[in-house]
Formats: structure tokens, sequence, C-alpha cells
């Protein structure tokens, strides 16, 4: 970079290094040294008769000493399957309490847990069964329209007539064990609860874990493509857990914390359910799949004090409570996975009354959070505009297209590195190589601001960026703009083939309902407000959007929208 573009960002008086866009939050104490296992052990002797979770839908109420209990038996119980360290155990269900039990027994021995989205069909269970070498599967038997023992028939013809424990299918070889979540009694699998009655007495030493052990093999979002699976150690989401019930405050009372997100993703691990057990906090569990009307009722019944989420699940509270009007008493409110306009943010203020709201920024392959609001009230604009601060013992730098560091200020690719970048991609080394440099810096591919005090904020995804006959549009902020139609409820821009531009914009559009909105409409709206090339060339109206659980828009599925119906 040369001194001319230097001079043009910032005070030339200071030496160089200290105007690029580099900050490190060396933290105020220090990170701990334990296990998932050690955090469960430690939380039911802390907060023994306080309830751990809370299932609204079956009126379970388990607290913290029984979920040790039950972890324990459940432990023992995947022992005398002759489940050991190391061995990967598939968890397959919705957000129901023996998600929890499930996956903290496993921690507890060693086992690597690979979570799984319940909405998957054969294929893609099959895929992700197969490449992480699954020995035992955890699923439920049956959820509203979702029949996860059905699609295990399509896809092991045999389990009718297989022993329990003796699992063959060819296509996943490392397959011995389905345990279901029920009481019937299914062909070819275990009983959940048979499995808890299997084994007794404590764990014993042959199960002894340490915090750099991986605990969880997790999906990555898939907004560009398939997921790939990225390796998580104890270590890493104890901490990051720890760090993010910090910053959200939730250790500074006896919180009640309504879970929107799925158990299976880092949002509903690391941001819900261990920060919750940092702080004994109750977890509150709505609805096994996610369901908006029944997350606003068990606020309102369960008189929830804090509430996370995505933006379009703020969205759905936001619309369902301006017309239910019920008595709600959160304080304070969770957003993240994915840009929000800011209309969203006073929206929650004054239809939800929830006047501390929080955000963070992260990413699977960063355990869960690596920018979040800090604890204190923000007096600014700061989540309205989508920026967080730089989280405790997290290095951060945005980088051009050369590797180069760029000034404060100034956009380009976040790289961030610390306790909380992933061990790597499981099986894939070279896709770990691309992301992850021998320096453990990892490249986001998120287009980034940095300034000087640690704030942070995303202005676009690097591959979604879309160039227009040479000029540069960033996505987000045409989005932000579009947000102010007061017809638009959602908008997603993406880049368009154009024969003569290269790429041109395109508006896939969700209206509030009873609407109508036509192109030339949306362009007269445009004009004078934002520059010409930036208007949307072509619209596409939207019932929903395809998103992953995690609430990322998939853009690439929209591109291929636009390209079916040209």
């Amino acid at each position: 970079m040369n001194s001319t573009s230097l001079k043009q960002n910032g005070d030339c008086s200071r030496p160089r290094y200290e105007r690029l866009s580099y900050v490190h939050n060396p933290g105020k104490e220090p990170l701990k040294y334990m296990t998932i296992g050690d955090l469960v052990e430690e939380s039911a002797r802390k907060y023994g008769a306080i309830n751990a979770i809370v299932s609204v839908c079956d009126n379970q109420r388990i607290t913290y000493r029984e979920v040790l209990e039950r972890s324990s038996q459940l432990a023992n119980g995947f022992l005398s399957l002759g489940l050991r360290k190391g061995d990967k155990i598939g968890l397959w269900a919705p957000n129901v309490p023996e998600w929890i039990i499930v996956f903290f027994a496993a921690a507890r021995i060693g086992l690597i847990t690979v979570t799984i989205n319940p909405k998957y069909q054969a294929a893609e269970l099959q895929h992700a069964l197969k490449l992480c070498d699954v020995k035992a599967l955890v699923c439920s038997e049956k959820c509203k329209t979702l029949d996860f023992y059905g699609i295990l028939l399509s896809l092991i013809p045999d389990l009718k007539t297989s022993e329990p424990g003796n699992v063959s299918c060819t296509s996943i070889p490392t397959l011995k064990n389905i345990i279901t979540i029920t009481t019937s009694k299914l062909k070819g699998t275990y009983s959940y609860y048979d499995v808890m009655n299997f084994g007794t007495g404590e764990i014993g030493d042959e199960c002894e874990v340490a915090a750099e052990d991986i605990a969880n093999l997790q999906f990555s979002s898939g907004t560009t493509g398939r997921p790939k699976v990225v390796c998580l150690t104890h270590f890493q989401m104890v901490n990051n857990a720890y760090h993010m019930g910090k910053r959200l405050g939730i250790d500074d009372d006896q919180h009640v914390y309504c879970l929107q997100p799925p158990l299976f993703h880092v949002f509903g691990i690391c941001v819900c359910l261990l920060s919750a057990y940092h702080n004994g906090t109750t977890l509150v569990l709505p609805s096994p799949l996610y369901s908006p009307s029944a997350n606003i009722k068990a606020m309102a019944e369960e008189r929830c004090t804090v509430v996370c989420g995505t933006p379009t699940m703020y969205i759905d509270l936001v619309s369902l409570q301006s017309k239910l009007n019920l008595k709600l008493y959160a304080r304070r409110a969770l957003i993240g996975a994915s840009p929000w306009p800011s209309k969203l943010v006073d929206d929650i203020k004054d239809i939800l009354k929830i006047k501390d709201i929080k955000c963070l920024y992260g990413a699977t392959e960063l355990t869960s959070a690596a920018f979040h609001s800090l604890k204190e009230v923000n007096k600014h604009n700061d989540v309205a505009e989508n920026i967080a601060y730089i989280g405790e013992y997290v290095e951060a730098k945005v980088v051009d297209r050369n590797q180069n560091v760029v000034p404060f200020g100034t956009p380009g690719e976040l790289c961030i590195r610390g306790y909380l970048t992933m061990t790597g991609y499981w099986k894939e080394p070279e896709l770990t190589a691309k992301v992850l440099n021998k320096d453990r810096w990892f490249r986001t591919g998120d287009q980034f601001v940095l300034y000087e005090d640690g704030r942070g904020k995303v202005v676009g995804r690097l591959k979604d960026m879309i160039i227009r006959g040479g000029e540069n549009i960033s996505p987000s902020e045409v989005e932000e703009f579009l947000h102010t139609h007061p017809d638009i409820v959602e908008a997603s821009v993406i880049g368009i083939a154009d024969e003569r531009l290269g790429e041109d914009v395109g508006a896939c559009i969700r209206l509030r309902e009873g609407a109508n909105l036509s192109l030339e409409n949306l362009r007269e709206f445009c004009k004078g407000k934002i520059a010409t090339y930036k208007i949307p060339a072509q619209i596409k109206i939207m019932e929903t959007f395809p998103k992953t659980l995690s609430g990322k828009v998939q853009k690439f599925v929209l591109r291929q929208e636009f390209s079916r119906t040209k």
C-alpha cells in the first residue's frame, strides 16, 4: 500500500503499524482448562436444585443435579455397548431434553458427538454418518412430519431383521448401534431408556478426557454449497460459551433463557446451552422444532428474561406480538447468525419491549462468537448497525486480496486467530489449508471493517460481492436500504448474470401480508436514494427464503432460482 493511500486513512504522525487493522484483546482472566464434563459436574455442585432445562411441550423440568445423574447413567450405558473414548456418536434429533443428556453423556466419556440437522433426509444422513465414521447413532422416532426411523429403514433395508448393536450397512460400515429416543420397541435399535439402565456406578478412570480432545464434529452452515465438518475441542467450546455468557450478562442474575435456535448448531450449543451452564441459567425449550407461536408463548408463560435468535426469528416474534400483545418479561435479547436491518432493532425495543439488545458475529469454524456486544448497556447505535466488539483472547486483522493488512476503517477480509479457531475440517486437509494458514490465522471469507477500539462489522461476503460493469456493490448495503420500504419484510440481494455488465443486481423479497410490489414500483422507490447502479434490475417475490437452520440465507440457492426462471 502506498503512502498516498495511508495519508487518506488516518493520522500519519503515528507509526504505520498503529494505523493498520489489527487488534488483540488479551482478556482479563485466565482461560478455563476444563472439559464439557467438568462443566456439567461443576454446575451440578453449584446449582444442583435449580432447573437446568424446562421442556414446555412435555412439561419436563430437570434440575442441574438430575442432568448430571442422567448423563452419568447414559454414559455408563454407552460404555456397556462397547463405545470408547474417541468413537463418534451421531446425534440426530430436535430440541428435546434427551438431546442435551446425550451430548453431555458423550462428552463425559470422551465420545465425539456428530451433531446432525434433524431435517436431514436419507442421502444427507448417509453422507454425514459415513464421512464422520459414526459408530453409534442416537435419534428420535418421529417428530411432527419428520420420520427418523422411517428414513433409517430406507437407508438400512436389513434394520428390521438386525439385532440391536449388530447393525450392518455396507454404505456406512462403521455404524453398529442405533439408539432411538422412544419407549417403543423398534426393531434393530436400542431404546434410549433401556440404554440408560445398562450401566451402573461411577464413570471409570479409563474415560479420562482432556480439554484439548475433540468434543464435537459440527457441520458448517452450508451457505455456499455442501457443508464441511468442523472439529471443535472441549477447551474451545467451554471458553467461548463462558465469554459469551459474560458479554450477554447472564451472570448478573438468575435468568430464564428462551432457546429459539436448534441445539445441533454452535448457536444452540455454545451461545445458549453451555453459556447457561456456566451461570446456573434455566434453559427453556419451547418446542422440538422451530415454532414462533410456541416461542412467544413460552416467553410469556415461563417468564423468560433472556431470548436469543436469528433476525428471522425476531421478525416472527415481532409479527406475532403485534397481534397478541402478550405480557413479556424479557429484559435482554441476543441477535446474530446473519445481518439484520436497523429497523428490526427498533421493533424489538418498541414491540417486544426489550431495551437491552446484544449482538454477535461468529462462525462455526470460530466455535461460535468472535465479536459480541459489551456487557454494559449500549448507549450508541452499534447493534442497529451490526457492530460488535472483539472477544477476549482473540486477535483480528483485515487484509486485502494480497493478504496485506489494510488501514483501520477500510473494508477487507477478516482473519481471526486465537483459542477459538477450529482444529480443522474433518478429513479435508486441503480445504483446511485454504482457510487456516500455518500461523493459525483463519480466513473468514467475510468482508469486514475493523476500528481501533476493537469494534467491527461485516459489510458482506467476499463471494457475494457484486461486480457490475467494474463497480463493486455490497449486497448488505442494498439489503439495508430495501428494508426501509414499508412493504418489505425481508430482502436478500445477489448478483445475477448479465451479458453486457457481467453481473447486475437481483433482489429476492418477502412482502408483508397482503402487499404487492412490482419491479417498476421498487425502482421508483430507489431513485434518488441510492446510486443508480445499485438499484435492482430484477426482483423475485419469495414466500420463504432458503436458509440454514442457523438463519443464514443460502444465496447460492437464490442464484439457482434466478437462473431457472430466466
